[in-house]
Order: C-alpha cells, then sequence, then structure tokens
C-alpha cells in the first residue's frame, strides 16, 4: 500500500505522475508488450508470475500437509499493514476499510487481479488462477483445482485478514463466471 490514507486515490494527473519517472515508464510499458506477445505455450498474461509464485507455494504447503500454517504465516507477514488498517478502522469508526484497504489500496491485489468490481460492502473479481493452473496442471507442474486453491487458500485468507482486522467477511465459492465475491458482514 502507499503510503496515502488507507483506500485514497492519487489526486496527481498523468503528466506529473510520471514527471521524471519516464525511463521507468517506458520500461513498463515495454514488460507489457513483451509479456502479451508471449503466446507460448499459452497466451500470458500481466500476472501470470505473480500466480505462478502463489500457486508454488499453496502446492508446497498442500504437499507437506502444511496448509494451514501457510495462511497463518500469510496472515502473521501482513500484520504491519493490518495493523494500520485496523487501526484506520477504530479512528473512523468505518469497517468498509477493511475491504478498502485489502483490495482497493493494495497494488499486490490490482497486480493479481486485474477487474474487481467495487460496492459498499462487497468486492467481487474474477478467480485469478484459472488459466495458469490449467495449463500447469496439464504439463504435470501442479495437481490442484480451482476450487482447492480457493479452499484451502484464497478462503482463509481472506478470514483471516477479516479476523486480524476485527471484522468479518464472507466469501462466495467461484460462481459460474469464474467470479468471487467478498461481503463485509457489519457487525
Amino acid at each position: 500500500m502507499s503510503e496515502t490514507a488507507v483506500g485514497a486515490k492519487s489526486t496527481l494527473g498523468p503528466r506529473r505522475f510520471f514527471e521524471g519517472r519516464e525511463e521507468a515508464l517506458g520500461k513498463a510499458i515495454g514488460l507489457a508488450i513483451r509479456t502479451l506477445k508471449d503466446a507460448m505455450p499459452y497466451q500470458h498474461a500481466m500476472n501470470d508470475a505473480l500466480v505462478k509464485m502463489h500457486l508454488n507455494s499453496v502446492q508446497f504447503a498442500k504437499n507437506v500437509g502444511l496448509s494451514d500454517e501457510y495462511v497463518e504465516h500469510d496472515v502473521r507477514c501482513m500484520s504491519p499493514t493490518l495493523e494500520r488498517i485496523r487501526a484506520s478502522i477504530a479512528a473512523s469508526g468505518s469497517q468498509e476499510l477493511a475491504l478498502s484497504g485489502i483490495f482497493d489500496g493494495s497494488s499486490a491485489f490490482y497486480q493479481l487481479c486485474f477487474d474487481l468490481e467495487e460496492a459498499p460492502g462487497m468486492r467481487r473479481f474474477t478467480f485469478p488462477f484459472s488459466a495458469v493452473l490449467a495449463i500447469s496442471r496439464k504439463i504435470g507442474q501442479f495437481d490442484m483445482t480451482d476450487a482447492e486453491i480457493h479452499d484451502i487458500w484464497l478462503r482463509p485468507r481472506l478470514l483471516g485478514y477479516a479476523q486480524a482486522l476485527g471484522v468479518r467477511f464472507e466469501v462466495s465459492d467461484i460462481d459460474a463466471g469464474n467470479k468471487v465475491t467478498v461481503r463485509l458482514i457489519q457487525s
């Protein structure tokens, strides 16, 4: 998350934001073009490396029987960020900041999931692991299903974040459109 308030959006225009950073912007655009041109053995997406690292770690935890411990480890590693969000919730009284802090204000999330839908008390996104998981299962790299990744990694992780924030979430199953919905349960 940036140093701005939880969920805050930049008010800088594109010209001012990239001023002095033209070289970095050019490299990022070049990387995007290079990635999106890569169609072997499948059409790559900008989040493939992040998706594969998640899948690799979750597969390892599953293989050694440490899936629950891996989720607990992730929540512990996120504790500085989660504590900052929790303090914002306490100061403002707005539980909505839990969703905003985890989803809207986090480049780690928007680099993983490209299509976040935002509404009060709800966030919805396409399950990001399906394409890479399907091709990787075919070559024997991973053996998990979408439902398994959701049940041993995504859902418990988000529920762990909610608990650390002092709020409650409801995390849906993956629906027919390959979407997951996270709802804030107001207390």
